[in-house]
């Protein structure tokens, strides 16, 4: 069975002519700076002085209204003075900025941060009146009194709406991906100082910053402006510490002992016993992996020339060791295993002028894996003898970016980001043997010919890749902002470039692999419409077993190309009311590799913006916002390496009467011809019959009312509703019969050699064929014809939180979401079956895979509720908690097509159908998600609070909830699938991490 899974800017000229007019509301180029704005009394002073830690000046004037405002600042501390005659009258002191915030330092009464962190002697809980956009900001303080696991993604998690993956997917060096609003986890994007770091290939994450390193970090959950696109989930923004006039140095130990690790749970068959089991009822003994993790980092930073030159430098070292016992399938059963992940961060910043400012960015964070195999008995629960040294692999990179701001006038900023990034992807096996066949499912083997246990080898290795596999993307921003009266004009373009390197596998050994399969109704066709006929047709196939040969070969380079221009105005009408009027165009073309363009998207694809804000009472004490979007999501390179690519996945059909030493079936008889679900046969399709007639990218549009409210003096409270729609996606259709015979409807004759075509799903499509004689024709089919439900994907929330801002004792913040992810479609991924093959799903191949497809989508979580918080006891003692309590994602059951249980696609059991029964998704539910972390730390006073020592224990309780539950019902027609139901993913089992660190 084969599962593939499978431009020139327009002038921004015209764009700024059609708004109403040209700014005392602060905009953020990609969120890397902080925003500084305020009321001055009438009469008391002409101008505002805004000086930081490390030098830089601004004087911005005050308009006839009192206001000021100055944006595009770097974070970190100011004093901020009010002139008369050039003359200092009032001053306010350390003013911290945090990152696409606006702080309010007003003359007055007194000064305070819109943000909601106190920075003057003002007891009113604060309320951001100027931001539209639904997001949360963490700083470093509270990254280090929170217990959080260091990742990007640990953070995000803190945010509403917020939730872990449910398919399982990781990132470039490992961490656990999440999902926003119900989008697929692929649909987020990712930033390091102002540069895009997202995996190219598939979108699953992307580069992020050593865990120190973080000076701030940015979640935006929905609402954010133009200036932003390329996703439809989320987008996590980090930015990195800086240098100051005083240096600064430290480090930290971390370790994770293995004694004081939670054995995990171990997975049993669920539904009866495969043919040949190897230990009962016994598959995974997960009870049987151990790990110890230590980390150790440092870091400096502090003025090579005081007042002009910074730097920041940081370095961390991440071992891990353990071993893995792995499933009784698995060709690698026990493996001792040590993953090294080395990272780094530099910053270089250099005040040219009080008017020009210089910063350089480098960064890496990498995941280096090796390890060795043995053998393992599954009875006893032992390890065996040695097998083989497992592969050797390198993934995560580097990047390295520039960004120069110049204040070219007190109304006119303009910056430039140029920067690169490099992802690896090398995975070499160890001591690699090409003579030994993979096989898998050896538990299927026919009992008769085995003695009742399986006969494997000793090939560990199922697919080779070329060491040079790797990914790069390039990123150029250029924006000005422009400040006239009450507007705050914005303006820019966005271009990025990136290519796929030598990406793809092949099979190893001989070119094929072995899979084991049987059935209870030998004597029925396997899959009729590909010409797999009944097994008892044939010698030995009346024994109900069979063998698959599989034989896979794709290797390519491939590049894409994405371009975008934006313009906003922040317009502050009134003192209480500010509008936002954005607009984004975006612009996406995609070669194969020939470097043919496969996918032109000219055409303008605009993103209007549009949102507001209402200071109700005045004061900062009350706001109502609101914002309605567009966000256009890029296609992942992934489509050009199948899709739009020459790759080759058979399968041919065998029985057997015999199993020889090294595993493989002997005695074979062919019952089928080398096979393709989707044609893929490793032929290169021609360029312009890849995808559908003038086929559009992915959309979303959202919309957003929310309040947030002052409660007293020490709290904040609020709800927001969001609604989320997706408007159109882009998959593969592989229903190629359907194209040729409307093609012979219009008097064409067309032998497709495509293996699926790309197109938007649930609409009509038009495609590009040729004819047999050579000429290009155009068919178009309408979704009756094609057979398929209209594009379903609908996301809505009621959000509600309430806030205690840190007042020196304790802070701590509770938010519950109610919501629903619902439709027909995830999006770019299937996280029921774990498909990573983003915007070529399995979904939309043929109509029969859609049937009952409409229903709870796998993101889908009804309640989550989270609390948060810590409590300083005293100058030396801190206690901290974190508590997430998430309903169960969809359990989904995939079986065999219709009451008959047939396979009319040669998908296997992969249709909505359960036993004969319609089974839409959602139809039953996982268990409750429930997660308790702790922590507490001391800093004593001998070594003036520098030295400090804590404890975190993650998943106190030991929850092990299943989060991604096996959901094949079916191995074929009348054929029980004895792991259906059973984890295929778990919360994990809980661990305790032990730091000391030390602060000068």
């Amino acid at each position: 069975m084969n599962r593939h899974f499978s431009v020139s800017p327009r002038p921004l000229a015209a764009a700024l002519t059609t708004l109403l007019a040209l700014g005392a509301a602060p905009v953020f180029a990609q969120s890397t700076t902080g925003s500084i704005f305020g009321q001055v009394p009438a009469n008391t002073g002409e101008s505002v002085l805004i000086k930081s830690s490390t030098g830089i000046s601004r004087t911005v004037n005050v308009d006839n209204r009192g206001r000021y405002s100055a944006t595009e600042l770097p974070l970190g501390t100011y004093t901020v003075s009010l002139l008369h005659d050039g003359n200092v009258v009032d001053t306010r002191n350390d003013i911290s900025l945090r990152v696409g915030s606006g702080t309010e330092v007003s003359f007055e009464p007194a000064a305070k941060n819109l943000g909601a962190v106190s920075v003057s002697a003002n007891t009113t809980p604060a309320i951001d009146v100027t931001a539209i956009d639904s997001r949360t900001v963490i700083t470093a303080d509270e990254l280090a009194r929170l217990p959080l696991a260091r990742s990007a993604e640990a953070i995000a998690l803190l945010a509403p709406g917020v939730t872990g993956n449910s398919g399982g997917y990781t990132g470039p060096t490992g961490q656990s991906l999440v999902s926003f609003g119900g989008s697929a986890a692929s649909e987020n994007a990712y930033y390091i100082n102002g540069f895009n770091t997202t995996d190219p290939q598939r979108g699953m994450g992307g580069l992020t910053l050593p865990y120190g390193s973080i000076e701030q970090q940015e979640i935006y959950t929905g609402g954010y402006s133009a200036q932003y696109g390329r996703s439809d989930g989320g987008v996590i923004n980090m930015v990195g510490k800086r240098g100051t006039n005083e240096w600064h140095f430290g480090g930290q130990v971390l370790w994770q002992p293995a004694f004081a690790q939670a054995d995990g749970t171990n997975t049993y068959y669920t539904n009866g016993l495969p043919a040949s089991p190897v230990a009962g009822g016994l598959y995974d003994p997960n009870s049987r992996n151990h790990q110890w993790v230590t980390t150790y980092d440092a870091y400096i930073g502090g003025p090579l020339i005081k007042d002009k030159l910074f730097l920041f430098v940081s370095a961390e070292a991440t071992k891990q060791e353990g071993n893995t016992v792995n499933d009784v399938s698995n060709a690698k059963p026990y493996v001792d295993y040590t993953y090294k992940s080395p990272k780094w961060y530099a910053k270089l910043d250099w005040n040219i002028t009080d008017s020009n400012i210089l910063e350089i960015t480098g960064a890496s964070n990498k995941l280096e894996k090796s390890g060795t195999i043995y053998d393992y008995d599954y009875t006893t629960l032992s390890r065996g003898s040695y097998v083989n040294q497992d592969d050797r692999i390198k993934t995560g990179g580097d990047l390295y970016t520039a960004k120069f701001t110049s204040y070219i006038t007190d109304a006119l900023t303009f910056t430039a980001t140029y920067g690169k990034m490099k992802l690896l992807n090398y995975d070499v096996p160890g001591n690699y043997d090409g003579s030994l066949t993979y096989l898998t499912y050896i538990a299927n083997q026919n009992p008769a010919l085995n003695g009742g246990i399986p006969i494997g080898n000793n090939q560990t290795t199922q697919s080779l890749f070329n060491p040079n596999r790797h990914n790069t993307t390039d990123n150029l921003r250029i924006d000005l902002t422009y400040q006239l009266g009450s507007h705050t004009i914005s303006a820019g373009i966005d271009n990025q470039n990136s290519r796929a390197i030598d990406q793809g596998s092949q099979n190893s050994g001989n070119g094929y692999y072995w899979d084991y399969e049987y059935t209870t109704t030998p004597g029925v066709a396997l899959i009729p419409s590909l010409g797999v006929g009944a097994p008892a047709n044939y010698p030995n196939g009346g024994s109900r077993y069979y063998a698959i040969q599989h034989v896979n070969n794709s290797i390519a380079s491939v590049r894409s190309a994405q371009r975008a221009q934006y313009i906003e105005d922040k317009w502050q009408v009134t003192d209480r009311w500010l509008l936002s009027l954005g607009l984004r165009n975006d612009q996406f073309t995609d070669y194969n590799a020939n470097g043919d363009a496969y996918i032109r998207q000219h055409s303008a694809q605009w993103a209007p913006r549009l949102g507001f804000s209402w200071d109700v009472n005045g004061d900062s004490s009350f706001k109502v916002y609101g914002n309605a979007g567009r966000y256009y999501l890029g296609l992942p390179l992934n489509p050009a390496l199948n899709a739009a690519g020459a790759y080759v996945s058979t399968q041919q059909y065998f029985t057997y009467s015999g199993i020889a030493a090294d595993g493989t079936p002997i005695g074979l008889t062919a019952f089928s011809k080398p096979v393709s679900s989707n044609n893929t046969y490793g032929v290169l399709p021609d360029p312009k019959t890849v995808t559908a007639q003038n086929i559009r990218p992915e959309y979303q549009d959202e919309f957003i009312l929310g309040f947030s409210k002052t409660l007293g003096t020490n709290w904040v409270y609020g709800a927001k509703l969001t609604q989320r729609i997706l408007r159109n996606a882009i998959d593969d259709y592989c229903d190629v019969p359907t194209i040729e015979n409307k093609a012979a409807q219009l008097g064409y004759t067309v032998s497709a050699t495509n293996s699926c075509y790309l197109i938007n799903p649930g609409r009509a499509n038009t495609f590009t064929v040729v004819d047999d004689t050579g000429a290009y024709r155009s068919v178009s089919l309408s979704n009756a014809e094609m057979s398929f439900p209209p594009l379903k994907r609908k996301y809505y929330a009621l959000e509600t939180f309430l806030e205690h801002p840190f007042d020196g004792h304790w802070y701590g913040k509770v938010d519950y979401v109610f919501s629903r992810s619902y439709g027909d479609t995830e999006g770019q991924l299937r996280s029921d079956i774990q498909q990573t093959a983003a915007s070529t799903s399995i979904d939309w191949d043929f109509p029969s895979l859609m049937v009952n497809s409409n229903g709870a989508q796998s993101n889908d979580h009804t309640h989550q509720l989270k609390a948060f918080g810590y409590y300083q006891i005293n100058p030396e003692w801190q206690v901290s908690g974190d508590i997430s309590l998430v309903s169960g994602n969809p359990r989904n059951c995939l079986g065999f097509y219709g009451p008959d249980q047939t396979d009319p696609n040669g998908y296997g059991s992969y249709y909505h159908w359960c036993g004969g029964q319609p089974s839409p998704p959602g139809t039953h539910r996982l268990p409750w998600i429930k997660t308790v972390d702790a922590g507490v730390a001391y800093s004593p006073a001998f070594a003036d609070h520098k030295l400090s020592f804590s404890l975190n224990v993650f998943n106190l309780f030991n929850s092990q909830t299943i989060v991604n539950a096996y959901p094949y019902y079916q191995i074929s027609p009348g054929t029980p699938d004895p792991l259906y139901g059973s984890a295929v993913d778990r919360q994990q089992p809980r661990y305790v991490r032990l730091t000391a660190s030390y602060d000068y």
